[in-house]
Order: structure tokens, then C-alpha cells, then sequence
């Protein structure tokens, strides 16, 4: 116990010394925690809105007017042997004009009352366990005959189709927040690894003397690597306590008292305790590796 006391009082005594690159290590570790604390959750709520919108996407079987109830129902039966097929939904002509109303602007009811009878078709709503598989699905509906040319499953069928686009724009916007939210989280790393590194190179560097009288003594390596190690891990615990302090107050101030809104009621998917754990051992980690990565090149013991 008396051995760590003396590491801790090294470690405190080297920080002092070095008052401005610890600062600055302190500083950029809070940018840090905080950008990760915003990140983290807007992350989780894209990946929310995504996988709803999604989740929401189909393949839509149109049949013809004059299909009876015993076609319909032996196609349902081969929708929902395709591989991959979640639920298959029967949309009647009705429930496809009340459809077509809601899709359209309040302002347009006048189009649908110029209409003397329902012109849209009865059809499926398959919709897959996973997205990614509409096209197998789509396929497996009208697969390639022996001409090579679609041959739908059953001869009530008169289109299938879906909003490939959609599809298309959500997976384009996911993709590119993923890379933009990656990119952003490996810099803030790594210039945090970078000044904590400094910070302890520094450290070493004016106390390089007493260093090598230790070593003169026969100081083992990890009593001297122990003080810069604990210096490293100080500069983590301030700056997490540091930006854990500044989110709470976002959250009080700001999330909370909006909460009910659609904007900020999306980011309330991960509880605040796990996020600040999260992030309090992200900010352990980060400076922990940044002063093991200084000492291993430039404390050659």
C-alpha cells in the first residue's frame, strides 16, 4: 500500500510539473467523451429510424379483378413458403384506396371524388425477415422460366412491385452516416492517444535523470513505469468526470425538458448510467493506451 501511495504522489507530483501539456490532455480528452456522448446516441437513434423504415419496406403482388378466393388463398400459401418471407398481408380494394387517401395530400380529395369506381388492385404485402433479401424474394415470386424470361408463381399474379428506391436511399444514408460517425470517432481517438502520449513522453523526458538513477539502483521496470502509468490514467479519470459532468447538464437542461418531441425522444434509446459507463471506461482505456504506447518506445528500461 505504501509502494502505491508513492506511485500516486509520483504521478500527481509529474502532472503538476507539466501543467499545460496535462491541460491540454485533460481538455482533449473531454472533447473526446463529449463528442462520443453525442455521437453514441444519435448513432442508436439512426439505427432505430432505420431498421423502422426498414422493417416497413415490402414486396407488393398485384392480381387480377377476376381471381377467385380459392386462387387467393392457394397464392398466399405459395408466398409464404418463399424463403425469407416474414408475413404476407391481403390488402383488398378498399384498404388499397384508403391507402392511395392517406398517401396523398390532404388538399387532393378532390381527385379521388372524380372517380367512378376503384381502379386499384387487389394484392400482397409480403414483407421479409431482413430487407436485404426483397430481391431474392421478388424473385422467388416470379422466377426465370425456361425461356429465361419471369414466370410468376401462380397465373393470378399481374405485377409485383415495391419501392426499390427507398430502399436504396435508406441503405445510401445509413451507410454514409456509419463512415461520416466512424471517421469522426477514430480521429477524436486517436488525437487523444496522441496528446495523453505527450503528455507522459514529456513527463519522462524531465525526469529522465531521475530515471536513470533509479535505473543505476536496480529499480525494476514496472516501478519505474508504474507513476507514468497512474499519470496516464489520472489524465482519463479527470477529463471522463469532466465530460460526464457536461452531458448530464445537456441532459437536464436540454434532452429532458424536450424529451416528448420526435427529435429528442429517438435519443433516449440507451439508458444514461450505461452511457456513462460506456464512456467513462472509453476515457480510461484511451489514456491508459496512450501512456502504455509512450513508454513502450521512449522509456527503454
Amino acid at each position: 500500500m505504501g509502494r502505491f501511495g508513492f506511485f500516486i504522489r509520483e504521478a500527481l507530483r509529474a502532472l503538476r510539473r507539466n501543467g499545460a501539456p496535462s491541460m491540454a490532455a485533460i481538455v482533449t480528452t473531454i472533447v473526446t467523451i463529449v463528442l462520443l456522448g453525442v455521437l453514441i446516441p444519435i448513432f442508436q437513434a439512426a439505427q432505430a429510424k432505420n431498421s423502422n423504415i426498414r422493417d416497413q419496406l415490402s414486396v407488393r403482388v398485384a392480381v387480377f379483378d377476376d381471381a377467385t378466393n380459392s386462387e387467393i388463398k392457394d397464392l398466399r400459401g405459395q408466398l409464404n413458403a418463399i424463403p425469407h418471407v416474414k408475413s404476407v398481408q391481403y390488402i383488398d380494394k378498399k384498404e388499397a384506396l384508403d391507402e392511395l387517401k392517406a398517401d396523398l395530400p390532404k388538399d387532393s380529395g378532390d381527385i379521388l371524388q372524380q372517380l367512378n369506381s376503384n381502379p386499384l388492385p387487389r394484392n400482397f404485402i409480403v414483407k421479409a425477415d431482413d430487407a436485404q433479401y426483397l430481391d431474392s424474394i421478388r424473385e422467388g415470386i416470379c422466377p426465370p422460366g425456361p425461356s429465361g424470361k419471369p414466370q410468376c408463381i401462380s397465373s393470378i399474379i399481374d405485377t409485383v412491385f415495391d419501392r426499390s428506391q427507398d430502399r436504396a436511399k435508406v441503405e445510401q444514408v445509413t451507410g454514409a452516416l456509419k463512415l461520416v460517425l466512424t471517421i469522426l470517432t477514430a480521429l477524436l481517438v486517436i488525437a487523444s492517444l496522441m496528446l495523453v502520449g505527450n503528455t507522459i513522453r514529456l513527463s519522462i523526458y524531465s525526469r529522465r535523470r531521475e530515471v536513470e538513477v533509479m535505473r543505476l539502483v536496480g529499480a525494476t521496470r514496472w516501478f519505474i513505469r508504474w507513476p507514468f502509468m497512474i499519470e496516464g490514467v489520472v489524465v482519463g479519470f479527470i477529463g471522463g468526470l469532466g465530460a460526464i459532468l457536461i452531458l448530464w447538464l445537456g441532459k437536464v437542461t436540454i434532452v429532458d425538458p424536450l424529451s416528448d418531441t420526435a427529435l429528442f425522444s429517438s435519443l433516449n434509446s440507451m439508458s444514461f448510467p450505461v452511457l456513462v459507463a460506456v464512456l467513462f471506461s472509453a476515457a480510461m482505456v484511451v489514456s491508459a493506451v496512450g501512456s502504455g504506447v509512450t513508454l513502450r518506445r521512449f522509456l527503454r528500461v
